[in-house]
């Protein structure tokens, strides 16, 4: 987790995975080998780009849906709890229905702007097991498709697998990061917050400030595994911007240089129809008020 990019950059510091922006259109608001060669085949994989992802103030983002999400329910945005414009939630506290008018930058495929975007309110925030802000926008799915030809990213609603191809798409600094999963942590603890199950990335993933809240998507599949949320910056333990790794018991591993995401597959069971957020919901394991 980082500082706001904006606290970064008056400290000259821009390293490590973390928190933290164009002409717009209107704002929107409604084998071994042998003498003889042969080529192995390989899965189709999808090409990642920039389509459907945004730029915030300080951090990256994506429109995204959910596998049963329909056209026309309010579009969502999926960023970091500690992206969140009011400031980081603190530990064990949760945020529903919070009245928000954040804007978002929406990009197309090469990183252009394309148009703005408006939130009508924070669904769910919260920096306690994962970190992770979804806001609703005061517009559809369906709106977005009509007026910029983009649609949104889908949420994988199944858990990652270890050796996973992915790429973490910066909104913010309109730039990819080419990985795999290299596996998950137990706990992951930063300061005040402990995060479950997180993403290890392999160290090719060096993210910089302004990455938090970046999908990480899963090349083969086009789909949303994970937001990308800190790094270990200077191999101090367990600090704010220097996450440790603590295992079922109670072990404590420092990997400085190394990046992390926190999981999303288990979002979709949370929101039922209309994309309406339902804690309550059979299969739903997010944080509760």
């Amino acid at each position: 987790m980082k500082k706001p990019l904006l606290a970064v950059l008056s400290a000259l510091v821009i390293t490590g995975a973390g928190m933290a922006p164009a002409v717009a259109a209107p704002l929107l608001t409604d084998g071994a080998a042998t003498k003889t060669t042969t080529k192995t085949a390989t899965p189709t994989v999808k090409a990642v780009n920039f389509a459907g992802t945004v730029a915030l103030s300080n951090c990256s983002g994506s429109v995204i849906r959910f596998p049963n999400s329909a056209d026309t329910d309010p579009a969502l945005v999926l960023t970091n709890g500690h992206c969140l414009e009011t400031g980081f939630p603190a530990a064990g506290e949760v945020i529903v229905d919070q009245a928000s008018s954040r804007t978002f930058s929406l990009l197309n495929a090469s990183a252009g702007k394309v148009g703005t975007l408006r939130a009508s309110k924070v669904a769910y925030s919260t920096m306690t097991d994962t970190d992770v802000t979804i806001y609703q926008l005061t517009t559809t799915y369906a709106k977005i498709k009509s007026t910029y030809g983009l649609s949104p990213l889908t949420v994988q609603d199944t858990h990652p697998t270890a050796g996973t191809a992915i790429t973490v798409v910066s909104g913010y600094w309109k730039k990819t990061y080419a990985c795999n999963i290299d596996g998950f942590v137990y706990r992951l603890q930063e300061g005040d917050w402990t995060w479950k199950d997180s993403v290890r990335y392999t160290s090719a993933c060096q993210t910089i400030g302004g990455t938090s809240g970046s999908p990480v998507v899963d090349n083969a599949t086009g789909k949303v595994v994970a937001v990308n949320n800190t790094g270990n910056e200077d191999g101090e333990q367990c600090t704010e911007n220097n996450p440790c790794e603590v295992d079922e018991s109670g072990n404590v591993t420092v990997r400085q240089g190394i990046n992390y995401a926190e999981e999303t597959y288990q979002i979709p069971a949370c929101f039922g129809a209309g994309n309406k957020l339902n804690l309550s919901a059979a299969g739903c394991t997010l944080p509760k008020p």
